[in-house]
């Protein structure tokens, strides 16, 4: 079986293809509400692939960064006719209600059918991070620009809901590779 598996990855290899990112695990079920106020959990995100990153409005430090890519990402999507769609959700759910992430997306040009913005508990944001995602997240009150921590990784989750990989979330290199995993997955 296993040198099946390795003809087949270098078969990919050879023409010019790369293997299939591998499986990781599948997340959670979660209910969160997404800038409209509507109910939005894994549920909605069946059958479809989607790209998560963690952000928070109030940020000052890399969530800018993290959002101007998810903006390139949403564009370059857009252009190539794909139906992955992007999730941000926010660390800081007690400052990022529904209506400033509202705010948020439309001053990043977020097209709501392409890139959805999350909130809820924070107990139930971060053990999606932590356990869902296993990416890590906290408080940092010694770091004005940031006093939340978290990951800068945005993960890639196919349609059955499993994570697939994770990727820079905010580097150019990152979103490349990103968008070379999407191709091969659904």
């Amino acid at each position: 079986m296993r040198r099946a598996v390795w003809l087949l990855v270098a078969l990919a290899w050879a023409c010019g293809q790369s293997a299939p990112p591998e499986v990781f695990w599948p997340l959670p079920e979660f209910a969160l509400v997404d800038q409209e106020g509507k109910p939005f959990g894994r549920g909605d995100l069946e059958g479809r692939a989607w790209v998560a990153s963690f952000i928070f409005t109030r940020c000052r430090s890399t969530c800018p960064l993290q959002t101007a890519q998810m903006a390139r990402l949403q564009q370059r999507l857009h252009e190539e006719g794909k139906q992955v769609l992007l999730v941000s959700i926010s660390v800081d759910p007690e400052h990022d209600t529904p209506q400033v992430l509202q705010e948020y997306a439309q001053r990043w040009g977020a097209d709501p059918g392409r890139w959805r913005f999350l909130t809820g508990p924070r107990e139930a944001i971060w053990r999606l991070s932590r356990d869902g995602f296993r990416l890590g997240v906290g408080d940092d009150p010694g770091f004005a620009e940031m006093p939340i921590f978290h990951s800068t990784k945005v993960a890639l989750v196919d349609g059955q809901g499993r994570v697939r990989g994770y990727y820079d979330g905010i580097s150019e290199e990152g979103t490349a590779e990103l968008l070379r995993a999407m191709e091969q997955v659904r």
